[in-house]
């Protein structure tokens, strides 16, 4: 029985993990401005829909790439490279 406990509390923090999206830890007074971030990936060929800071404390868009696919990619604020694509 207790063993069966361990697994399921696994499973579960493992899908939490899973959920939450990436982790940033940028100190806010380094980030980018959020404004020129923006403009930046519109340059690059981004549609955004959506803009976010992330629970993780990441930049989030959702929107289309240059070659009109869906993404959801998660940014570090201060250097403004991806940490995560889904």
């Amino acid at each position: 029985m207790f063993k069966h406990i361990v697994l399921a509390a696994g499973v579960l923090l493992a899908a939490h993990s899973a959920i939450a999206g990436p982790q940033c830890n940028a100190p806010k007074d380094k980030w980018q401005d959020p404004v020129k971030f923006q403009a930046h990936l519109k340059s690059a060929g981004y549609d955004i829909k959506t803009f976010k800071i992330s629970k993780g404390q990441c930049y989030e868009i959702y929107g289309f790439d240059k070659s009109g696919q869906r993404v959801e990619i998660y940014f570090d604020p201060e250097t403004g490279k991806p940490v995560q694509t889904k």
